[in-house]
């Protein structure tokens, strides 16, 4: 049966032959039989999975060269274009809709002898924070099977999390990809904005997306980051920047001393006095290791909800004409559910003549601000830590209102509108009646340094 070994040594076993490409994914195949129905992770798996699977240990046998994925089982969420699955965003508007093409990520995967397994779940239309509002059901967190796993990739997250893939994709807009992995335990990434090509994804907001992977260590992530960054003839926001090994086999870093920033105005936006204490316990560990504690202050940060929501809503509206029921699927407004139908109809209203993009205009100038400020933050640092989200996963049957939904995003929004690299390690958890709740740590680095981003999540790691 397939652990949740370090992708490392899988990918050592599956180059020697000592696991074959087949059985990784039989094994993921009958996890996935076993154990969707409970956590409802898999809205569709590949049936080509296993002849593709074949070739590849004939390719091994045969002595031909092998790709950096070699093997490994992916999955990809349910926004992100393969061509023949179905990608649905988790919507009954996309419900039966599939891929007409493979999407600049999944291009590289094949040619790096990945498989990808399937689709999974996630919120409908990348529309959430929380898992709850994809169109075929909420997905359960594997570690906290009480509590929302976080969103929108719920399922991507919670793939690795319940040992269903070596590695899945996600997209990030204000902290989809560091959310959950945070809320189920695994590592997640979201790049630069231009580090990694989007194209092939059904965006939420063309400004602040971005495509990356979850793993179990970060390791996988920084293999998977090192293969799929780069400049594309398929997305202008692309740059053509030179992008490093960040797969280190042990990312060591134990001879390096950092000056690592910590955010004095998020201590007051922490709502569960635990995680600010987890941060402050790391922050004293850090500085008996040698490294220096920077406090930074980034003004205006706490006008990133204000100003993430009108770009998300006025992009979102713009993005979503073309589900006119003409070309794609049925019609949104008379498909989608409440959280997508707030979000387009406050994206009207923004959009309306009469305002002339005042509400738009201004939520980017804030954005400007806030990249200036973290430009010039990071000219004393090598990388922020933060927490993830102000409070612990919420249970399911809580009701929260939109204000207190988006307040969870307050400490991953601010890296989508500077345009920086964050990555979330999950080694910390608080003991609650329902078990164990996880809690991750997120690491940001400057623009394109992705690779400082990897040594301070592996300086977190290593302080378990």
């Amino acid at each position: 049966m397939v652990q949740n070994s370090q992708i490392y040594h899988k990918l050592e076993d599956l180059r020697s032959g000592k696991l074959t490409c087949e059985q990784n994914v039989k094994d993921f195949l009958a996890n996935i039989e076993k154990n969707n129905k409970k956590y409802n992770i898999f809205l569709e798996t590949n049936k080509n999975a296993l002849n593709y699977a074949k070739k590849l240990d004939e390719k091994r046998n045969n002595g031909d060269e092998l790709g950096s994925f070699y093997g490994l089982v992916f999955a990809l969420k349910s926004n992100i274009s393969i061509k023949g699955l179905n990608v649905s965003c988790a919507s009954k508007t996309l419900e039966d809709y599939r891929g007409t093409y493979d999407a600049d990520i999944v291009r590289v995967i094949k040619e790096e002898d990945g498989i990808v397994l399937g689709m999974v779940n996630c919120d409908e239309f990348a529309s959430g924070f929380s898992g709850e509002t994809s169109y075929f059901g909420k997905t359960i967190n594997p570690v906290s099977v009480q509590r929302v796993p976080g969103g929108s990739s719920s399922g991507s997250a919670a793939a690795v999390a319940a040992n269903m893939c070596d590695i899945a994709m996600g997209s990030d807009t204000g902290g989809s990809i560091r959310n959950p992995a945070s809320h189920c335990g695994v590592v997640g990434v979201k790049p630069s904005y231009g580090r990694v090509s989007r194209y092939g994804l059904i965006d939420l907001s063309m400004s602040l997306d971005q495509i990356g992977p979850f793993s179990n260590d970060i390791y996988g992530c920084a293999l998977v980051m090192s293969k799929i960054s780069g400049f594309s003839e398929n997305d202008s926001i692309t740059k053509n920047i030179e992008v490093g090994n960040y797969a280190n086999k042990n990312l060591d870093i134990s001879d390096k001393k950092y000056k690592i920033g910590v955010i004095k105005e998020f201590e007051d936006l922490v709502s569960d006095k635990r995680i600010l204490d987890m941060i402050k316990l790391k922050q004293k560990k850090l500085e008996e290791l040698g490294h220096e504690i920077v406090e930074l202050s980034i003004k205006n940060i706490e006008l990133g909800v204000q100003a993430y929501y009108p770009i998300v809503y006025t992009e979102f509206y713009s993005g979503t004409r073309k589900f006119d029921s003409v070309k794609y699927g049925s019609k949104i407004e008379e498909s989608a559910g409440v959280e997508v139908l707030r979000r387009i109809l406050g994206g009207k209203e923004i959009s309306r003549s009469e305002y002339d993009g005042a509400y738009y205009k201004k939520a980017l100038r804030v954005k400007e601000v806030i990249e200036e400020q973290f430009s010039n933050a990071f000219k004393d640092v090598d990388f922020i830590i933060s927490p993830v989200t102000p409070k612990l996963p919420h249970k399911f049957d809580e009701k929260l209102t939109p204000e207190e939904s988006y307040a969870y995003d307050a400490f991953t929004i601010p890296a989508n509108l500077a345009g920086i690299c964050g990555g979330v390690v999950s080694n910390d958890f608080v003991e609650e009646e329902d078990g164990k709740v996880m809690v991750g740590t997120q690491v940001l680095a400057d623009k394109f340094r992705e690779d400082l981003m990897f040594e301070g999540m592996s300086v977190i790691d290593n302080l378990k």
